[in-house]
C-alpha cells in the first residue's frame, strides 16, 4: 500500500462537521444574552428617550421594549433567533463539507 501526500486529501480529511445543535444552543446563548445585555445597558445608562434604534426590534419581536419586562421577551427572541441561525450555519456547513468529501 502507497500512501498520498496529497494536500487536498489531507486537508479534506482534516475538515470536522459541526454539530448543529451545539452551534444552535452556543448562538442562541450568545444572542440572547447580548439583546439582554444591550437592553439593560440602555436601561442603566438612563436620560432622555432611551434606546430609540433598539426599540424598532419591537415591530419585529411582538411584545419587545427597551423596558426590564422588555429585556426578558428579548432574552427569549435573541436566544430563538440566535438558535435558528446557528442551526442553519451547521445545517449548510456540513451539506457542504459532505458535498466536497464526495
Amino acid at each position: 500500500m502507497t500512501q498520498t501526500n496529497d494536500p487536498t486529501t489531507e486537508i479534506t480529511r482534516a475538515v470536522a462537521r459541526l454539530q448543529a445543535r451545539i452551534l444552535a444552543m452556543v448562538f442562541a446563548a450568545i444572542g440572547g444574552l447580548s439583546l439582554f445585555a444591550m437592553t439593560a445597558w440602555l436601561l442603566i445608562k438612563g436620560g432622555q428617550d432611551v434606546g430609540l434604534h433598539l426599540q424598532l426590534l419591537g415591530n419585529y419581536f411582538v411584545g419587545y421594549s427597551v423596558t426590564w419586562p422588555g429585556a426578558f421577551v428579548g432574552l427569549v427572541y435573541g436566544a430563538v433567533v440566535g438558535g435558528v441561525i446557528g442551526w442553519v450555519i451547521g445545517i449548510i456547513y456540513n451539506r457542504i463539507v459532505g458535498i466536497r468529501q464526495r
